[in-house]
């Protein structure tokens, strides 16, 4: 049984190889060319087929325009030539050059005339390119083109690194709307529902005349009563903008009650957040508004556990459970290796001898690892552009030190400093 399905699975793959470059002849030599793409300056030569197979969108004008001349040549207004042309090489030859200059554009492109096939690498390639300083664009991105993968990946992955995200300068541009969808889960990775409003109130700051107008909205999706009531006082009560908030003065005074145990009655008519959400639940009836959601976020649940790596794996050990957890395989870690974990809970490695063998001025460099806790695994940074051992590891203002250390080649004192930073 085996036996036949490899058998159909070879007979499938050598098919479609030989599909592939057969199309990828037929327009190389431009032969059964019956249609062009017209962008700018540009013609591109295409077989209809080949576009009605591959795009939704070329199939229902091809079938559907009855001029035979716009058939001959479709005029595409607004599209890079050149994006087009790398998107039209692909349908022939499942080929494309993605970089993070053009990934965009292609994703825009494919979205606008319905290519799934190049929409999916776009995605693919965007997911596996999250980083702090581009997932708030890219889950604007997956918003604008309305693909739920892209934007629930994103999400997520603002939901695992809010601390960071949140310093960040495109974090302070969100709108209104973007900021709710942001701090409104329960997957949020916050240990205190503090640096929540302490982040929005940053936002609300940076264009305080505009921003305001929307604070009540978002008032609703922060969880005051996860703050320690000393804190709610002196840092909530007494800020200045809501106090001169008349509105926000009303839910204030619902908080306080609910700090001194009593709750507003819930039915219907309670006033409810923009969500509508209490204790992570969304019903028709029997809501608290969202300002006195009590449910722990997802960070909040982070226990204190020592790390212990070595070359083979990183193991947590819980000194309260006594118990052990592998946190990540280690296969390229070195032995002789720094570790350093810094204030928002990032853990890095840095030592080693690597061997860039293409780096002709600087061949000899240290390797450089972040751990990823929530996937269990360690992530390459860029190597350090001089091995060395022996050196001090620092944080400073987020960003990595290593300060001086001996040359691994040479065995010279260094006095060097270098310094990483995560955004």
């Amino acid at each position: 049984m085996d036996s036949q399905r490899e058998l159909t699975e070879e007979l499938r793959l050598y098919q479609s190889t030989l599909l592939q470059d057969g199309l990828k002849e037929l327009l190389e030599e431009k032969k059964f060319v019956d249609c062009s793409l017209k962008a700018g300056d540009r013609s591109l030569p295409c077989h209809r087929l080949i576009l009605s197979a591959c795009s939704p969108y070329f199939r229902e004008y091809f079938l559907s325009e009855q001029n035979e001349e716009k058939k001959k040549e479709v005029v595409l207004d607004n599209v890079d030539p050149n994006i087009l042309d790398m998107i039209v090489k692909y349908l022939y030859s499942a080929s494309i050059d993605l970089n993070d200059s053009n990934v965009q554009d292609i994703f825009a492109l494919a979205s606008r005339f319905q290519i799934p096939s190049v929409f999916t690498v776009c995605v693919s390639y965007l997911q596996k390119r999250l980083a702090v300083g581009n997932c708030l664009a890219i889950l604007r991105l997956g918003v604008l083109l309305d693909c739920p993968r892209l934007a629930f990946s994103a999400r997520d992955f603002v939901s695992d690194h809010f601390v960071q995200i949140c310093q960040e300068e495109d974090f302070m541009q969100l709108a209104p709307h973007e900021l709710i969808s942001v701090i409104s889960p329960d997957s949020l990775n916050v240990e205190k529902e503090e640096l929540v409003f302490e982040a929005v109130m940053r936002w609300v700051r940076t264009d305080k005349e505009n921003r305001v107008k929307s604070l009540g909205e978002i008032f609703d999706c922060i969880r005051f009563r996860l703050m320690p009531e000393k804190y709610f006082k002196e840092q909530v009560e007494k800020d200045d903008i809501i106090k001169s908030n008349s509105d926000l003065q009303k839910k204030v005074k619902v908080i306080k009650d609910a700090f001194a145990g009593k709750l507003p009655d819930s039915s219907k008519s309670t006033e409810k957040s923009s969500k509508g959400e209490v204790n992570g639940d969304v019903g028709d009836e029997d809501l608290l508004p969202g300002y006195l959601n009590d449910l722990p976020r997802h960070g909040m649940f982070v226990k204190d556990l020592i790390l212990l790596v070595n070359d083979t794996a990183a193991v947590a050990y819980d000194p309260l459970e006594n118990e052990c957890y592998l946190a990540a395989l280690a296969e390229q870690i070195p032995r002789n290796h720094s570790s350093i974990v810094t204030k928002q809970n990032q853990v890095y490695i840095v030592g080693g001898l690597y061997v860039e063998e293409e780096n002709k001025d600087q061949p000899f460099q240290s390797y450089f690892f972040q751990l990823d806790s929530i996937a269990g695994e360690w992530v390459a940074l860029p190597p350090l552009p001089s091995a060395r051992c022996l050196f001090g590891l620092g944080e400073s203002d987020n960003k990595i030190y290593v300060i001086a250390g001996k040359d691994l080649r040479t065995e010279e004192s260094l006095d060097s400093v270098l310094c990483y930073d995560p955004v």
